[in-house]
């Protein structure tokens, strides 16, 4: 088993974060892997990018031309990347901010309201965990409960209040993902 996740959006959406939860979790799940983010130096809005390979094996470089899948987080994101998924491969999309006409007939699509979903959980900032929940619970790379238990370890104390909030997302992300796949 080999996955490529490339992630995408800008700065403050919580790309990086998202990476680092779905990283740490692979690493308990007992896979091997390679993290490399990336963000850019503007203060306020610039972007953020990262590249996880996960595999039951050695994993190289990070450095993938063509990802296998893909989290975007919004319509930037989908007009500079969603054309570099390998064909058959993955995109999970932010509908809210990427619209509904997001088209590509040689990949499978999930279109979620990410941030919608996310602002009616009570915080616009868990967008990320809406559109981690979808993936993983397309991908079913690892198991939706390890991934909610890391929170626990990669977030700090001081932020274990959004941790129920989070949970959220990433359930209600997971639900509306199962679907669209029905």
């Amino acid at each position: 088993m080999r996955q490529e996740v490339f992630m995408a959006g800008m700065g403050g959406q919580g790309v990086l974060l998202a990476g680092q939860l779905l990283a740490q979790t692979a690493l308990e799940a007992g896979l091997e892997l390679s993290w490399f983010p990336l963000y850019s130096p503007e203060v306020r809005g610039g972007r953020a990018t990262c590249t996880l390979v996960i595999a039951d094996g050695e994993v190289g470089s990070p450095v993938v031309g063509q990802p296998g899948s893909m989290i975007l987080m919004d319509g930037i994101a989908v007009d500079n990347h969603l054309n570099r998924v390998r064909p058959g491969g993955l995109a999970v999309v932010n509908s809210s901010l990427a619209g509904d006409e997001v088209k590509r007939d040689d990949i499978d699509l999930v279109a979620v309201a990410a941030t919608d979903i996310a602002a009616e959980l009570g915080s616009e900032r868990a967008t990320n965990m809406v559109l981690l929940g979808a993936y993983v619970a397309t991908t079913e790379l690892v198991e939706e409960q390890l991934i909610e238990e890391t929170l626990y370890r990669i977030l700090p104390e001081r932020h274990h209040d959004y941790i129920p909030t989070n949970v959220a997302a990433l359930q209600r992300g997971a639900q509306l993902a199962a679907e669209q796949l029905r």
